[in-house]
């Protein structure tokens, strides 16, 4: 006889999770049933906004081109994602070690960060081929770069004066102490910032492409199609750059979840 001993902890987690993502899913359906209602009930124009139900339409219509492009836009914007974060995390490091020289770079950060990115898109095209994925990765990782470099300082600097102590009674060396200590306490906040970071570089790769890029990008398919008047492509176009980077968000927040399996807010999610 084989006795199935049920997880009430499993269940519970369970039941928790879609009790959160239920106003979630509420207010989606209300959103796009009032959007729906509105276009047809006031007779909107599609260059003003097209319905739900032709934007849909289009997507399934134009499938093969549209999702063509969204992959080779994502392409570009995780390509800029790893570059940038991966910088912002070296960077931050240093910064964290060597406190005179973090002094000196934070101020440039700043004032890199606080240039709208619309500016460095034309000048990357100009720097690179405008056809070719490198300029919008470079865009996408200028993006994404202050968030995850901030975040990842601050988890660093976020280590209790006591872990030091035990620490450095054990005869423990500096880098030691990074590896067991303070850079286990940042990779809490390292993957709250590559989550804010993944969704910066899908907009970051289709804003650079709107200056420029090739035939089958997801931006460049946005503009063209707006410029001929064709709204529920480019309505549908701006769908599928949604999708990817909903996906993308939902892709490290798993990878969150199965590297930071100790940290409470991930735990008890």
């Amino acid at each position: 006889m084989t006795v199935v001993v049920a997880n009430p902890g499993k269940a519970a987690r369970t039941a928790r999770g879609l009790r959160d993502w239920l106003p979630a899913v509420v207010i989606f359906v209300l959103g796009i049933g009032l959007w729906q209602g509105l276009t047809k009930a006031l007779h909107i124009q599609k260059f003003l906004l097209p319905a739900p139900d032709a934007i849909v339409r289009t997507l399934y219509d134009q499938r093969s081109v549209l999702w063509s492009a969204g992959w080779y836009t994502f392409k570009e914007a995780l390509g800029g994602f790893a570059i940038g974060s991966g910088a912002a995390i070296v960077v931050a490091i240093v910064i964290g070690r060597f406190k005179k020289l973090g002094t000196a770079l934070m101020p440039i950060a700043i004032a890199a960060n606080a240039v709208p990115i619309i500016a460095f898109a034309p000048i990357f095209n100009a720097w690179f081929d405008p056809l070719a994925p490198t300029a919008k990765m470079a865009v996408a990782a200028v993006i994404c770069f202050f968030p995850v470099l901030v975040n990842t300082l601050r988890g660093l600097q976020s280590v209790r004066p006591e872990q030091i102590e035990l620490m450095r009674s054990y005869a423990a060396g500096e880098i030691e102490t990074f590896r067991r200590v303070r850079f286990p306490t940042a990779i809490p906040y390292i993957f709250t910032s590559l989550k804010v970071a993944s969704v910066l570089a899908m907009i970051g790769a289709v804003v650079g492409e709107y200056f420029g890029g090739s035939f089958n990008a997801l931006g460049v398919l946005i503009r063209s199609r707006a410029q001929i008047l064709d709204f529920d492509s480019a309505w549908a176009a701006i769908l599928v750059a949604c999708i990817f980077g909903i996906g993308f968000y939902a892709a490290v927040s798993v990878a969150e979840r199965l590297v930071v399996r100790w940290a409470p807010s991930t735990r008890d999610a």
